[in-house]
Formats: structure tokens, C-alpha cells, sequence
């Protein structure tokens, strides 16, 4: 019963708002000392079960250290967003004429699906690429050509720069045979009395990925216009509400 002990910490750490890190820890190493509790057992024992709970932390992070590089991305992509990240971004688009919000995006969609296609579904994402690069210069170019933008503009904006990478990784991905997903359908139709080959199911893919960037790359070619709409309509709103004062 005194192992239970831990959870009281967890749930009193997190009603304290105390960081969550320290609790889990907390709460570990208590639960840990007090599973060692027993007849007999003395202090120097209770102390060398909380070192060796404490060890067993740094076992599990040091069998999974590679893991756990992938973490750093977001820490660094916090101190280039701090360093004036978006705003680099927004102003080296802002010097290409030629860049509008759509074509940006169409852009990022060849790249995300055929690097998807390749396996290297990491390259992009909404925290890494989204919201740092992509929509900071979607933004940027949208600016140039309809000037400050409204919040339902700039908002439809990001929704289809976050769209434009969803789309792009998944019909992009299913192209790589050593991917998740291709395991899945395999899996799926054997269970079914189907059997297929990965490679099959690959290849299957790639007239659903020409199609889905056809499809998608039409409505960001069309997406501009969309744009100058929502940049009339508060005017249009203001000019109605003023008409009928």
C-alpha cells in the first residue's frame, strides 16, 4: 500500500502546478524507497533504493539516447523563432515578385510529397517547417500583393499551409514501401484472405499521389483569389453596417 504513496505525490505535485518533470521524478524515487519498506530493512537500504531508482533513470535515457535527440529540434526551433525566425522568412519573401500565398504552398506540396515519397517524412511537420518557415512566408507574400491582412485572411492562410503538409505527407508516404503504412494495408488484407506484395501496394500509391497533387495543387492556384476575397469582405461588412446607420 505504500507504493500507492507515489500517485498522492503525482496528484498533489499537479494541483500545485509544480513542474512536471520534478513530480515524475519525485514520485518515482518515493515509489521506489518505499517498495524497499519491510521488516528489517534499515536506512542505508531505503538509501541504496532510491539510488538505484535514480539509476534506472539514467539506464532507460541512456538505451534510448537516440531517441531522444529528436527532442532537441523543438527547443532549437524555439530559439530560432526567438532570434526573429518568422520575421527572416517573411522578409526574404517579400523581395520575390513572382511569390504569391498559393504558389508558396503548391512549392512546399511538390517538395513535402516527393521527399515524403522518399521516406524522409521528417523534413517536414507543422512544428518544424509549418509554423516557423511556411506560413510566415505565405503570410509574407500575401502581404506584398493585398497589403496588412485581415484575421480571417491570415487565418485561412495558416489552415491551408497546415492542410498543404497534411496532404503532402500522406499520399506522399505511401509511395516508400519501408513505411508504416504500407506494412498496415499488407498486414490488413493478409487477415482479410488477401495476400499482396508491398511493393505492389507502393506502386498502387503513386497514381493516388498524382491525382491528390493535381487535385490540391488546382485549389492552391485558385487559392489567391480566395485570399483578395476575404480581404474585401470586412470592407464589404463595414460599407453594409454604415448603410444602414
Amino acid at each position: 500500500m505504500l507504493v500507492l504513496l507515489g500517485i498522492a505525490v503525482v496528484v498533489t505535485g499537479f494541483v500545485a502546478r509544480i513542474n512536471p518533470l520534478v513530480v515524475i521524478l519525485v514520485a518515482a524515487i518515493t515509489t521506489g524507497v518505499l517498495a524497499a519498506v519491510g521488516p528489517g530493512v534499515d536506512a542505508p537500504a531505503l538509501l541504496a533504493a532510491g539510488v538505484d531508482t535514480i539509476s534506472r533513470f539514467g539506464e532507460a535515457f541512456n538505451d534510448n539516447r537516440y531517441f531522444h535527440i529528436t527532442w532537441l529540434v523543438l527547443p532549437i526551433i524555439g530559439l530560432l523563432e526567438r532570434a526573429g525566425l518568422q520575421e527572416r522568412a517573411r522578409d526574404l519573401v517579400t523581395r520575390v515578385r513572382a511569390a504569391t500565398a498559393g504558389r508558396l504552398m503548391l512549392t512546399y506540396l511538390l517538395v513535402r510529397q516527393a521527399t515524403s515519397a522518399l521516406g524522409l517524412t521528417s523534413l517536414g511537420g507543422h512544428p518544424q517547417m509549418v509554423r516557423p518557415l511556411i506560413a510566415p512566408m505565405t503570410e509574407g507574400a500575401a502581404e506584398t500583393e493585398h497589403g496588412p491582412l485581415t484575421d480571417r485572411a491570415r487565418f485561412r492562410i495558416r489552415g491551408m499551409a497546415a492542410g498543404t503538409d497534411n496532404i503532402g505527407l500522406f499520399f506522399g508516404e505511401d509511395i516508400f514501401i519501408a513505411i508504416g503504412s504500407i506494412v498496415l494495408i499488407v498486414g490488413f488484407l493478409e487477415q482479410a484472405g488477401m495476400r499482396v506484395e508491398a511493393l505492389h501496394v507502393s506502386l498502387w500509391a503513386i497514381p493516388t499521389a498524382v491525382v491528390a497533387f493535381l487535385v490540391h495543387g488546382a485549389r492552391l492556384l485558385m487559392f489567391d483569389r480566395v485570399v483578395a476575397r476575404d480581404m474585401r469582405a470586412p470592407d464589404e461588412s463595414s460599407d453594409d453596417a454604415e448603410a444602414g446607420r
